[in-house]
This record gives structure tokens, sequence and C-alpha cells, in this order.
């Protein structure tokens, strides 16, 4: 009696409709699954068609492509003797449901509808999905002709069940149903199940990969057994970016593990063990046996064929991490811990390899940057860099994928990538678009990071096409617009700052149509925007400025983020450069110099600090807050405010929120990254038109605030879900200046010129010197 089974886990970089490719990179990781001697694969989730085709999951071409796919995949003798599940959509009565299919050589033997379906953050899979509702229920499916054909199969069972091989028992969960309190695995397990596999499409977001990783190891803890996590990995033609990390579980532990961020199309994850330790485990937890002998039966589909060897000296996967758990039963052959990138790592990772998808899928040469010498533009050329990196890398250690493609976008099929730098200045041109109101200082930091990472730089002053739409205005209206300091109204001040900022998108196109005609090279570049996530949130940004681009590899990361991994990526690639980037004051430098000194200031323009705006963004949409119930919780956060101070901010926040809703319209597509995105594409569905005065939501503000004020104290609370340390330790209204600001008009466009109030409000803000 065989003991001893090798399975694999794949990642797979996959492409939405790309059935070729798709494909190709299906068949690689059965190649290399069978090579290293696995008997079971198990692919991610949607694998044939890619997760990410949305409204084209209703196109019947999509289904039949994915029937041929499946069809190809099991005419080929690469596929033989080695028991195989992929993902894809099936329709079954009319209804399609997302799907693993498990073949052997030429038999189909189950389809596994997805009973679960996951509909929060940027997931909508009940929009093409439905769930299968029938627990342990199998029905007959008719195979396509196609597969008949292949097969000599008329039907097939289509349900919630298991299959039985010679030696153990095979069960599926996918994606959702791992991380649902009802999840398969629990009864699989009761009724004897003893390898299950979960086909993902897990995407990244910051701080979150320990979730999955703590997930799995909890089940196989709880239930014993080997659990197989394959997943996604890379941009598959969206603003999401699977994060990989696929994984083999055995009894709590991890036996092997893939990497989180590649730039390889293809990982396999292999690792052999011994089915006695799932059941000596098993059967050590009495009361799990208990429980396990009422357990209802799955419908079981029995097979002739065997996972484990015969060979007992095979020896079991070597990589044992966290091998603590309730009993001393199973291999101890060593002993690791698993470790995951810190948040400063995470950001010069999965952006730099979102990047890298977009552009070799894109058939572009390379990305324009205006390179404004802040942290904003700065964090995007320092990820461009961090892709070169990783290409370099990637080359260095035989990937042919990535030699081939990187031959491609620079139109050389002999060339060779062997430095970070010269591979920058072929592929990122940046600009740094001064007017008479920049700064030397921004002009110098912008030059000195360009050098250090290598980018094609150019500096350029683009006051004369300032004046030539001036010029236009002026011939019609013989009125010359003036800033505020020069004497002009917020009107003025606010239309002199948009024309710089829109001219500089326009010109950003045009250089990117045509410095590759300049240098030698076919094709264009993308456009590159910088704004942050808190920016977008606040609408602190003009509409069709350089915010507006082709791609944002930086829009779903919060200001302070961005700062605390510039100071990573300084320490690690020794760029001096932004040293002098992290101490300056954000500024958009938009408003005439005095003297040749700054006078405009983001956070004063704000009106509210970074570390306020992240808060008031984190509140918003993960604590799901209005302005009432944010005041409620900030009122008893900060304790250095007064109640009437705490509210002032909070209306201060959400007047500006529902005035500057409707950029989140045309949002330049980014790479989403953080939890709290106000991105309306898919993540934040929320009106674009509001009445911004809030009268309700904030009569019902100034009642407490009218209630704390006769009562002379501050309500208490054992709220700690705020705790400062719960928002990683932002710190407000503490060591702060007190200064007038306004209210905003609700006008469209950047930064919008304040309307003065009847009684000016105080609105104490951070010192913007400080850094992180």
């Amino acid at each position: 009696m065989g003991r001893k089974v090798t399975v694999a886990a794949c990642t797979l970089n996959q492409w939405a409709m790309d059935f070729d490719g798709n494909f190709k990179r299906i068949l690689q990781s059965i190649e290399e699954a069978k090579a290293a001697g696995a008997t079971y694969r198990s692919g991610p989730e949607l694998e044939i068609c890619g997760y990410s085709c949305e409204d084209h999951f209703y196109e019947s071409d999509t289904l039949l492509h994915c029937w041929e796919v499946l069809g190809m995949l099991m005419k080929s003798s690469i596929c033989e003797d080695i028991l195989i599940d992929v993902g894809m959509p099936v329709m079954h009565k009319n209804v399609t449901y997302n799907c693993r299919v498990t073949f052997l050589n030429w038999c189909v033997l189950l389809i596994r509808p997805k009973m679960l379906l996951c509909e929060d953050g940027n997931y909508r899979e009940s929009r093409w999905f439905s769930p299968w509702t029938k627990e342990r229920t199998v029905e007959d499916y008719f195979l396509p002709r196609m597969i008949s054909q292949l097969t000599g199969q008329n039907v097939v069972p289509f349900g919630d069940a298991v299959i039985s091989t010679r030696d153990t028992c095979i069960g599926f969960e996918i994606c959702e149903e791992l991380w649902n309190p009802r999840s398969s695995h629990i009864p699989m397990s009761m009724d004897g199940v003893e390898i299950i596999a979960n086909g993902s499409g897990s995407y990244f977001e910051l701080r979150k990969a320990y979730v999955t990783v703590d997930l799995v190891k909890s089940a196989t803890f709880k239930c014993g057994g080997c659990y197989i996590f394959s997943n996604l990995r890379g941009c598959d033609g969206g603003r999401i970016y699977f994060n990989g990390g696929s994984g083999i579980f055995l009894n709590g532990y991890i036996l092997n593990r893939g990497k989180q961020f590649a730039l390889e199309d293809v990982e396999v994850t292999v690792a052999t063990f011994d089915l006695e330790d799932v059941r000596s485990y098993r059967n050590n937890i009495r009361s799990r046996s208990h429980s396990a002998a009422r357990s209802d039966p799955y419908p079981r589909v029995k097979i002739d064929f065997v996972l484990s060897s015969e060979n007992l000296i095979t020896n079991p996967s070597d990589k044992l991490i966290n091998m603590e758990r309730r009993n001393s039963c199973g291999n101890m052959n060593g002993k690791l811990n698993v470790s995951y990138h810190t948040p400063e790592e995470e950001i010069s990772l999965a952006p730099a390899c979102w990047l890298w998808d977009y552009l070799r899928r894109s058939c572009q040469g390379g990305f324009f940057l205006p390179l404004s010498g802040g942290v904003d533009s700065s964090s995007s050329a320092c990820l461009v860099y961090s892709m070169c990196n990783l290409i370099v890398e990637s080359v260095s250690k035989g990937d042919a994928q990535v030699l081939s493609d990187i031959r491609k976008i620079v139109g050389d099929c002999e060339y060779v990538p062997t430095d970070p730098k010269q591979l920058c200045n072929t592929l990122l041109v940046t600009c740094y678009m001064g007017t008479e109101n920049s700064s030397a200082e921004t002009k110098a930091r912008a030059a000195e990071l360009a050098k250090q990472i290598g980018s094609y730089h150019h500096n350029i002053i683009i006051d004369t096409a300032v004046s030539a739409i001036l010029g236009i205005f002026q011939q019609i209206t013989k009125i010359v617009p003036r800033f505020k300091v020069h004497g002009g109204s917020p009107r003025e001040n606010q239309a002199l700052q948009n024309i710089q900022a829109r001219l500089r998108m326009i010109i950003a196109y045009l250089f990117a149509q045509l410095m590759l005609w300049i240098r030698g090279r076919p094709g264009g570049l993308l456009v590159l925007g910088s704004t942050n996530v808190d920016e977008a949130l606040r609408g602190y940004l003009t509409k069709y400025d350089c915010s507006s681009a082709d791609i944002n590899p930086i829009g779903g990361i919060s200001k302070n983020d961005l700062k605390r991994f510039l100071h990573y990526f300084r320490k690690k690639h020794g760029l001096s450069a932004l040293d002098d980037i992290l101490k300056a004051p954000p500024t958009a430098e938009l408003e005439p110099l005095q003297e040749g000194q700054l006078t405009q200031l983001d956070e004063v323009d704000m009106g509210m600090t970074y570390n306020e705006l992240e808060t008031f963004g984190r509140l918003r949409k993960q604590h799901c807050a209005g302005p009432y119930s944010m005041f409620c919780r900030l009122v008893n956060t900060w304790d250095n405010c007064t109640p009437k101070e705490v509210a002032d901010k909070v209306k201060h926040f959400y007047r500006c929120y529902a005035i500057h809703r409707h950029k989140m319209t045309i949002l330049t597509p980014s790479c989403h990254t953080e939890t709290y995105s106000p991105d309306d594409n898919r993540f934040d569905h929320r009106p674009f038109l509001y009445n911004h005065t809030w009268k309700w939501q904030f009569n019902a503000i100034d009642e407490q605030v009218s209630l704390a004020s006769k009562s002379c104290q501050k309500p208490t609370s054992t709220d700690k879900t705020l705790d400062p340390k719960n928002i990683r330790k932002i710190i407000v209204c503490s060591g702060v200046k007190r200064m007038n600001t306004k209210e905003e008009e609700p006008s469209r466009s950047k930064k919008d010129s304040p309307k003065v109030p009847a009684k000016p409000r105080h609105v104490p803000f951070n010192s913007v010197i400080s850094s992180e």
C-alpha cells in the first residue's frame, strides 16, 4: 500500500481572453509538475480564460473557447498519467458557474461549481456567475460534442462531490469558500477527504499576505489533511495584481510555498507527504473523530488510479515551516520560519510587477513620467527603477520569457539587459516641466534622482504655452487674470493654476508619442501618473492634469506609505537624491514664489494633514463611517482636540469629498494597493454628485457638539477600534499651529478656491516639514 504522495500547486500569470497564451502556460505547468514527480496538479481559479474577463463571461464564445482549450490539454501527451484540475466557466442548464474541471488521461471525472461567490472589494462574481447551492448533490452534465468525441463520454457528474482514488480522497474549494465561516473543507474532512485543492484568484493588498496563510494553516490544524492552494499572479488585464503565494500545507504547517511577487509566468510548487501523517493526526484528535462518525457523506467519483508511490524511501518535503501543532505525529525533518515582505518591500515589488505586465502586454516601448522632484512623482520613478532591477535579475537567472519580452519592447532581438540603470535609460523618459512658479530646488532634485536611476531626463519650461493660452482668453475678454498674491480673486488664482497643470498633461502625451521617434526606436511610451490615494480621496488634483495618464503606479498608496517606501528604497539602492526629496514640504508650485521661496504648501491648501486624510479614508471605507459616525469615533480618539474642532475637521473633509467626488469618474487606472481606495471603477461605488452641505448629517454632529459644550466635558468611550495603534499610530492634533482656512466652493478644479465663511474656523495642522 502506497503512502508517499507528491502534489503540485501552480502559480500562473494568465491574461484575460488570451486563450493561446493561457493554454501554453497551463501546459508548461503540467509538464513541470510531472517532471517534479507530482501525480496531482492543481491550478488557479478560471485559469483557462483568465479571471478578469468580466462581461466577456456573458459571451458564449468565452465558454466555447474554454472547452476547446480543455480538449487540447486532454489531447496532449504531457497530460497523461497525472490527475489534473483546471479552472473555467461552465454553463449548466442555462446557468453559468465558476468551476473546477478534473480530468485524468482522456476522461472528464468531475465538474465542481463554486458554491460561495465573492462580492466584496474588487470582486463582483455574482454579476456573471451563480453559486451552486445544492450541497452534497450532483447532476448529470452533458458534455459538448467536441469533448464527447475525444473522451467517449456523454454525461459526467456536475456538483458538490469528491474524487476517490484507490489510495486517498480529494475534495475541492474555490477561493472564497476558504474565507467563509461555512467553509467546505470542514465537512469534507469529516467525510474522509484527505487532500483539498483550492484554485484561487486572490489579489494583492498591503499587509494582506499573512491572512491566506493563516486561514489555510488554521483549516488544516483543526481538521488535519493536505491543503493545496493555487493562486494567480500578475496583472491579467485590470487594476488588480494577483499576488501568488501558492502553497502546500499539511496538518497545520507549511510544506512548501511559492513566491508572492515575481516576473516568471509559471511557478510550480511541489511537496511530498505521507498519507499516514494525515490519518494518524486526525485519529489522535478524538473530538474530531466523534464528530466525523456522525457526518453526512459526499457523493464520490471513484477512479482506478493511485496518487501514492510504492517507494517508501521517497523523502517527504524538507521544507517545514512553523511546525507547531497539537501532537507529534508526522514527519519532522526540518523547521523554518515563514517570512513576509514588509509593506515597504510590498510597495517596491507589487506595482513594479504590475507595471511590467502592463508594459509587455500593451506593446509599448517604455514610460514617460513628468518628474516634479516631489515624493509622488519620485515614487513612480523609483517603481520603474525597481521594475528594471527585477527584469535584470530575472534575465540573469535564465528566464527566457522575460528576455524575449524585453527584446520585443526595445526592438532588439539580441539585447540582453545587464545593468538596471542602463535599462531604465532605455525604458523611462522623465521630464521636469517648469514654469516661472517653479523653484530651482525642485528642478535640481528631479535632475539628481533621474541621474541616479539612469532615466532619460529633460528639463523644459512651459511658460510660452501658458502665455499662449492666456493670450487667447485676453483676446476675447480684454482682461488679464491675476494670481491672488498680485491682487487677483480666488477664481482667477485657481484658473491660472489649472492652466499650468493641464498643459503639462498635453505636453506629456506629445512627448510620449514622439520621444522614441527621436531616439530612433519604433512605438510610443505609456504616460505615468503620480497621484496618491489620499489626494484622490480629498480631490486635491486637477481634472485632466498630470494626474490624468495611461496608468498610475502609486494611485492606490497613501502619502505616508510612499514616504516610508522611499526611505526603504534609498537604503536599498543607495539613492541619496531621495534625502532632499523626503525633507522637502509637499507643494504643487502653481502659485508665484516670493523672493524665490515657496508660498504654497499642500497641507495648507487642503486644510488637513496627510495623517488626518489617511484616518478619514480608513474610517470612511474600512469602518463604513458617514459624517456622524466619523465624528462620534474621532471625538473619543483625538484627545487633544475639542469636540468643536473635531466637528470642523470632519465637516471640512466631507465638504471637500462631496465637491470633488466627480473627479473619481476619470481617475487614471492604478494598481490596487490600499484598502481605503476611492476608485469608483469597481472598489468604491458612490454617487459623484452630492449635496455638499450635508445638512442633516452635520446637524446631527452639531447637536452632539452642543451637548458636549453644555456638559463641559468630553464623553468617555471604551471603543478601542480606533485606538491610534490600530490606525498605525496616526497622531493628529498634537503639537500643532492654528491657522484660518476657508471652505471650498463647489467648483470643479484643483484645490478649488475657498469661499470665505461668515466666521472663519480654525483647522489645526501638523508641521509640513517633518518626515516619517
